[in-house]
């Protein structure tokens, strides 16, 4: 049965916050069942919101397996550009995958995002053995079970919670990221927009060494940081959802409205 909650997002703003437009973009084998919720809460304080489901996501891990890199940046990148049209300011949060590709989009476009919330962000090299040998492997074996390659099935601490991300990654398009982590991390002493770094130790999925290393190279801006102890990976659905929202809310009106 089709699940509504993995569909896109588009919520109208309204009143002076109007003027911001703010991006939650999911993770990687995932969807926006993970981001619709600060969607939803960013638009109930006035914010215009898009939350897209990234080309491939939502819907069948083959779909995955025909996609790039280039295809979900490039869905974040137009709703920048959609949103450009409407609004003065623009924010981009991501979750996982969401986070690193809202890193690269505000180096790559700096006049068109104001601010950034990676959410347990990847832009370290991935060191399990799989991923070591994933550029061989991927032309071998083209669908890998999540666990085997290191992306542990609903990593939440609450329990009953599911993402619903595919149990089955495609190798070519997990490669397909990996091989863009060494451009985007080079390019972030450049950033000049505020971000607020949102971590969780306890993260089975990402390495928290990834969010440590994100602070340490953003050298040239203002940095904050938001570190969940209470959860895993999938912060935004976990037991730390609440105190990520209020967090959010105020680093988006301290930067985009104030």
């Amino acid at each position: 049965m089709h699940d509504p909650e993995v569909e896109a997002l588009s919520l109208a703003g309204h009143g002076e916050r109007a003027a911001v437009g703010v991006v939650v973009t999911h993770g990687f084998t995932g969807n926006p069942r993970a981001t619709r919720p600060l969607g939803r809460a960013l638009a109930a304080e006035g914010y215009r919101v898009e939350v897209p489901r990234l080309p491939g996501h939502g819907t069948h891990h083959r779909d995955l397996g025909a996609t790039r890199y280039g295809d979900w940046y490039g869905e974040v990148d137009a709703a920048v550009t959609r949103l450009g049209t409407e609004c003065e300011r623009i924010v981009l949060i991501g979750h996982s995958m969401g986070g690193t590709i809202s890193l690269d989009l505000a180096a790559r476009r700096p006049d068109d995002v104001s601010a950034v919330v990676p959410i347990c962000a990847q832009v370290l090299d991935r060191t399990e053995l799989l991923a070591r040998i994933a550029p061989l492997l991927q032309h071998v074996i083209p669908y890998v079970p999540r666990d085997l390659a290191g992306l542990p099935t609903d990593d939440i601490a609450r329990p009953g919670v599911e993402e619903g991300a595919y149990a089955m990654v495609p190798a070519k398009a997990a490669q397909s990221l990996l091989r863009e982590l060494p451009r985007i991390r080079a390019a972030l002493p450049s950033l000049q927009q505020p971000v607020l770094v949102v971590s969780a130790p306890n993260d089975r999925t990402v390495d928290p060494r990834n969010s440590r290393h994100i602070v340490e190279l953003l050298t040239g801006t203002d940095v904050r940081e938001l570190v969940c102890e209470r959860s895993y990976h999938v912060v935004p659905l976990d037991y730390d959802a609440e105190l990520l929202t209020e967090r959010v809310l105020a680093f988006v009106h301290d930067v985009a409205v104030s």
